[in-house]
């Protein structure tokens, strides 16, 4: 296990180093987000029932800022490598594929995590929330950050130039994230929408751990837990079988 705690540590500390940019400015950003939605929105919309909209809206903005930083974490750090040319540093040693798939993934759990405590220190002084079934709110915050994670380092793994990375990013992740439910309930979209709602699987994980906090949410939590499992696992399959084989990292 000595190499999956240097690779793992050597992650952490990639991002850490530059903690102003990597942890203070996401948190930020979701901190923009609250006081322009919540401010504009509060007195015209109410999602759920004794439930305020900026207290609707906080568990959202910590969710998508823990799958974005999640994502961005081992997808920046592998195109990176990549690019500089340093990548052999990861590969020359004996680390097998699950070595290099658990640090990588695992330090971007970290860093999503680390960003969206402290969204939710931020934005907490905001308005009042409960904690309906906390078990509910960690198993979702790590699902969901070890699930971007995974698509961060097949995306790494895919991109050669960092336009391509960013194509993957503002095309797919962010796309994803915006329509999954931060800033609203599916049930106030035509049923139309609400169909192709039910295709991301970004809903579930966001509509899962706003479960947590006020026991109210679109679709059963165990759906969603099983529906974000799949995925989950789905994809680790896939970027274990790319690191095995060496797609585009070997050349």
């Amino acid at each position: 296990m000595i190499g999956f705690r240097t690779l793992f540590y050597k992650e952490v500390l990639r991002f850490w180093k530059v903690a102003t940019q990597t942890i203070s400015a996401p948190i930020l950003t979701a901190m923009l987000y609250l006081l322009i939605f919540g401010h504009v929105l509060e007195d015209h919309v109410q999602v759920y029932p004794q439930v305020r909209y900026t207290s609707f809206l906080i568990p959202g903005l910590v969710m998508m800022s823990v799958l974005q930083n999640a994502f961005a974490n081992s997808s920046s750090s592998l195109i990176q490598s990549k690019i500089t040319g340093n990548l052999v540093f990861v590969l020359l040693p004996p680390l097998s594929h699950w070595e290099i798939f658990g640090a990588y993934v695992l330090a971007s759990v970290v860093r999503g995590l680390a960003v969206g405590a402290g969204v939710f220190v931020i934005t907490a002084w905001f308005a009042k929330l409960t904690f309906v079934a906390p078990w509910w709110i960690v198993i979702f915050s790590l699902l969901g950050a070890g699930m971007l994670g995974t698509m961060g380092l097949i995306a790494g793994i895919w991109a050669e130039k960092f336009d391509q990375l960013a194509a993957f990013q503002n095309f797919l992740i962010m796309p994803a994230t915006f329509l999954s439910g931060v800033f609203y309930s599916i049930h106030s979209l035509p049923s139309f929408w609400q169909s192709v709602s039910r295709f991301n699987p970004f809903f579930y994980m966001i509509d899962g751990f706003r479960y947590g906090f006020f026991g109210q949410s679109d679709v059963n939590p165990s759906t969603s837990f099983s529906i974000v499992a799949i995925f989950f696992v789905l994809l680790a399959a896939f970027a274990i079988f790319l690191l095995k084989s060496g797609y585009k990292l070997r050349h």
